[in-house]
C-alpha cells in the first residue's frame, strides 16, 4: 500500500486559513533550519526535508495551485494526473515525497477483478462536490464566554468567481467537453505485470480531471472558477462556552464544485486568562485577601464575582485557606438552565513593617493569651513535647 500523503499546510506548520504572508514566512524559517548546509550531522535527512518544504512552498503560494490542492489535494499534483501535472515542481519527484511510488495494491486487485472503483471515480468526478470545511480559532475573554457575544470574525475562503459565476470560461463563454477524455475526466491506462495486463484509470492530464477544458480563461480567476476573499461572517458565541468547545456555521466553509454545497466553518474556542477568576466547568474560582484582624475578629469585606462585587461574611476566627460558596454565582450552564458556583478562597495577610506601638500592642496580646485561643497549636506543642521527651 502507498503511503498517506503529508498534508502540505502541516509540512510548513499552518492551518488551511494561512495568509499568503504567513506561509512566506513559515517557509523562510524552514529553510533556514532544514538547509543541508547548516545540518551536516544529517544531510540527508535535511535534503529531503527541504524537498517537502519547497514542493509545499510551491504550491501553496501560487493562487491558482493552492486552489487547486484545497479543492483535489494531492491528487491534483501527482505524476499521471491532476491539474499541473508532475513536471512543474523544479524537478521535485512528488511520488517521492508524497508516497506515490508506484500501484496500490488493493487498485490491482479492482481493477482485475472487476474494476468497480474506476466506475466510482469517474462519477464522484462528474458529479457535485461538497466545498471543504474550514477552522477559525477563535480567541474571548473570560466575561464574552461567561455572558455570550455576537461577532464578526474575518475569514479567509474560497468562493466562486462572481466574474464567470464558478465556470472559469470568460464571460460569454463556455467549457468545452475535454477531447481526450470524451468528457469523462478519466484516462485508462495498462499495464504489463507478472498476473497479466491490468487497466488503471487515472485523472484525464488535459482538462486535470474535470471532463472539460477552457479555451478562453477568465481573466479574473485565471481560470480556476475560484477567487479567494477575506469573508466577515457573523458568530453568536452562546453563554457557557469553554476552551475547546467548537461552533458550527453552516455555509462557512469553501465553495463547493460542479453546484456542491459549500462547507461549513468550525470556529474553536479558546479563553483569554483572567486576572482574578480561573474556571473549572461552570464553577468559578478566586482568591480574597483580608487582614488578620478581620480574620480574628470578623468582618463583612466585597468579593468579586462575574457580575459585580458582593458582600461576603467572615466569621470570627476564619482561618487562612478557608474556602467560602456563593451559590449561583458561577457560569451558565452552556445550552442549558442554572449556574454554576463561586467558590472564594481566604488568605489572610501577616502585616509587614510595623510600627514601634504595634509592635508591643501585639507582645502584649502574646504574653496574655491564652492557649484555648488557638487550639491547634497547643496541639502541636504537644506533639511537639511527646517527640523530644
Amino acid at each position: 500500500m502507498a503511503d498517506k500523503p503529508k498534508d502540505l499546510y502541516e509540512i510548513l506548520g499552518l492551518n488551511k486559513n494561512a495568509t499568503d504572508d504567513e506561509i512566506k514566512k513559515a517557509y523562510k524559517k524552514l529553510a533556514k533550519k532544514y538547509h543541508p548546509d547548516l545540518n551536516r550531522d544529517d544531510p540527508k535527512t535535511a535534503e529531503q526535508k527541504m524537498k517537502e518544504i519547497n514542493v509545499a512552498y510551491d504550491i501553496l503560494k501560487d493562487p491558482q495551485k493552492r486552489a487547486q490542492y484545497d479543492q483535489f489535494g494531492h491528487a491534483a499534483f501527482t505524476q499521471g494526473g491532476g491539474a499541473g501535472g508532475a513536471g512543474g515542481f523544479e524537478g521535485f519527484d512528488m511520488g517521492d515525497i508524497f508516497g506515490n511510488g508506484g500501484f496500490d495494491m488493493s487498485e490491482i486487485f479492482e481493477q482485475f477483478f472487476g474494476g468497480g472503483r474506476s466506475s466510482r471515480r469517474t462519477a464522484r468526478n462528474q458529479g457535485p462536490v461538497r466545498g471543504a470545511d474550514l477552522r477559525y480559532d477563535l480567541t474571548i475573554t473570560f466575561e464574552e464566554a461567561a455572558f455570550g457575544k455576537s461577532m464578526t470574525i474575518n475569514v479567509p475562503r474560497m468562493e466562486n468567481c462572481e466574474e464567470c459565476g464558478g465556470t472559469g470560461a470568460e464571460k460569454g463563454t463556455s467549457p468545452e467537453i475535454c477531447p481526450d477524455c470524451k468528457g469523462s475526466g478519466m484516462r485508462q491506462t495498462t499495464t504489463r505485470t507478472p498476473i497479466g495486463i491490468i487497466s488503471n484509470s487515472r485523472p484525464c492530464e488535459r482538462c486535470h480531471g474535470t471532463g472539460k477544458i477552457i479555451k478562453s480563461p477568465c481573466g479574473h480567476c485565471h481560470g480556476s472558477g475560484k477567487v479567494r476573499v477575506n469573508k466577515d461572517i457573523s458568530v453568536n458565541i452562546p453563554k457557557g462556552v469553554d476552551t475547546g468547545n467548537r461552533l458550527r456555521i453552516k455555509n462557512g466553509g469553501q465553495a463547493g464544485e460542479r453546484g456542491g454545497e459549500t462547507g461549513d466553518l468550525f470556529v474553536y474556542i479558546n479563553i483569554k486568562p483572567h486576572p482574578i477568576f480561573t474556571r473549572e466547568g461552570v464553577n468559578v474560582y478566586c482568591e480574597v485577601p483580608i487582614s488578620f484582624v478581620q480574620a480574628a475578629l470578623g468582618a463583612t469585606v466585597d468579593a468579586p464575582t462575574i457580575d459585580g462585587k458582593v458582600d461576603l461574611k467572615i466569621s470570627e476566627g476564619t482561618q487562612s485557606g478557608t474556602v467560602l460558596k456563593l451559590r449561583g454565582k458561577g457560569i451558565q450552564v452552556l445550552r442549558g438552565e442554572g449556574r454554576g458556583d463561586e467558590f472564594v478562597k481566604i488568605k489572610v495577610l501577616t502585616p509587614k513593617n510595623l510600627s514601634a506601638y504595634q509592635r508591643k500592642l501585639l507582645q502584649d496580646f502574646e504574653k496574655g493569651g491564652n492557649e484555648n485561643n488557638n487550639p491547634e497549636q497547643k496541639t502541636f506543642l504537644d506533639k511537639l513535647k511527646g517527640l523530644f521527651s
